[in-house]
């Protein structure tokens, strides 16, 4: 509260007529002030014409009058003047493959007693999907209300759509090499079952109308765009043009760019304020990226309305890196899966990481500023995704598991800069 008196000197007098509560306070006040000005031949500070005025319209409450600190004013509020360009920063987060085998469906089903409940193999990792702005997972196989199935032609039970929103994912990418294991129908119901847990999706439609859709989600107060392509179905034909978005691997990286650049450019016409592309590419059980993925990343990150790419596709992580000042994530390798060395598969296909994105926006400019990210590493029996450095004091018995993931992973995503692991270094 302003302490008015510190700016009137031999004037402490004032503040007693000015608790008078009788209409001739202020009047009191006005000869009291042109008596010490008089008096002492001195100039009346503006403040003082401020604070009679403001007397007139204030509420005042008064104690004891020669107890300063008694003297409340209640003043009409006034909003704070908005910072010229108030900077945003929100985290975005992006994660590996939720490629669902049969070990994994029927391990949710004894978790539920006879109904399919994934929550147990997501609670591990739930503060890093729920604490984001926005969490997308990467739906890697259709998901249906038949009888679910694994390994080659998958579907999984519808289940997993509820569990995917229950875990905090917002959105979902749904392009990838099993998008069409069941058809247009697989497509159909993947989208209808997301749309009923209430998660936005995009990379695969039910219509070419809904494939000219925008996706944009909001996080926190920014809006995010999101893009969805794969660069192949294993070798299954579209049921039509429009049911997935195909960039395949052999065309060249400036005719899918083009594609990109088009979407990208009517996603910033809805509005929104940056851009994420994801990408289902990539040689499967390679921690290096291909040449055609390289040309690409170089490709898509060149237009100026795209921020960031996040990959999947070998089942392996590949490393996050910077390309003309915006970062790609080639692999987040496996978030979910029943791949592993005790399936027969690399080591490193138990591995996988969440990334998050640390996005800046100002003046309508977007940038990611950098990427932390987790690895993770799932139990080979239960399906728990654990997160490899920090999970080994709570599951003892795969610590020795979970600090080789940990290592792997982060020699591979890579380390310093503006990249970095989440914990710096594993805690045993």
């Amino acid at each position: 509260m302003p302490e008015y008196s510190k700016s009137l000197p031999k004037m402490e007098g004032w503040k007693t007529e000015l608790s008078q509560e009788d209409s001739g306070g202020i009047p009191k006040l006005r000869r009291k002030l042109e008596s010490e000005k008089r008096r002492n031949r001195l100039w009346v500070p503006g403040a003082v014409v401020l604070a009679v005025a403001a007397a007139i319209a204030i509420i005042v409450v008064a104690g004891p009058a020669a107890d300063d600190s008694s003297l409340v004013v209640a003043t009409p509020s006034l909003k704070p003047t908005p910072a010229k360009d108030p900077v945003t920063r929100f985290t975005v987060s992006t994660s590996g493959d939720l490629l669902i085998h049969s070990p994994v469906w029927l391990d949710a089903l004894a978790n539920g007693g006879g109904e399919y409940d994934f929550g147990p193999m997501f609670e591990p990792i739930r503060r890093f999907i729920k604490g984001p702005a926005l969490s997308i997972c990467h739906v890697e196989t259709p998901i249906t209300t038949g009888e679910p199935s694994g390994f080659p032609i998958f579907s999984a039970p519808s289940a997993l759509a509820g569990a995917i929103r229950k875990a905090g994912w917002r959105a979902c990418d749904t392009a990838s090499n099993h998008s069409v294991d069941q058809a247009q129908v697989g497509i159909d119901e993947t989208g209808e079952l997301l749309d009923q847990a209430g998660v936005a999706h995009t990379g695969s439609f039910s219509s070419a109308r809904d494939q000219k859709r925008t996706t944009i989600i909001r996080a926190g107060r920014a809006k995010v765009g999101l893009l969805a392509y794969t660069d192949a179905t294993n070798g299954l034909p579209l049921p039509s043009p429009w049911s997935v978005n195909v960039l395949p691997a052999a065309e060249p990286a400036a005719t899918k760019a083009r594609i990109v650049a088009r979407d990208a450019r009517r996603l910033k016409s809805a509005g929104a304020d940056a851009i994420l592309v994801n990408m289902q590419w990539g040689d499967e059980n390679s921690t290096s990226p291909n040449t055609a993925q390289r040309e690409l990343a170089r490709a898509i990150l060149s237009i100026d309305e795209v921020d960031a790419i996040a990959g999947q596709g070998p089942h392996v992580v590949q490393p996050i890196e910077r390309i003309g000042g915006k970062f790609v994530v080639f692999s987040a390798g496996n978030l979910l899966s029943n791949q592993g060395a005790h399936s027969g598969l690399p080591v490193g296909t138990q591995d996988g990481l969440i990334a998050l994105f640390r996005f800046r926006l100002q003046k309508g400019q977007s940038e990611v500023e950098r990427i932390d990210y987790v690895p993770v590493w799932v139990t080979p029996y239960g399906h728990e995704i654990l997160p490899a450095g920090l999970a080994g004091r709570s599951h003892p018995d795969y610590a020795a598991d979970l600090a080789a993931s940990w290592q792997r992973t982060v020699d591979t995503a890579g380390i310093g800069g503006r990249i970095k692991p989440v914990p710096r270094k594993p805690r045993s």
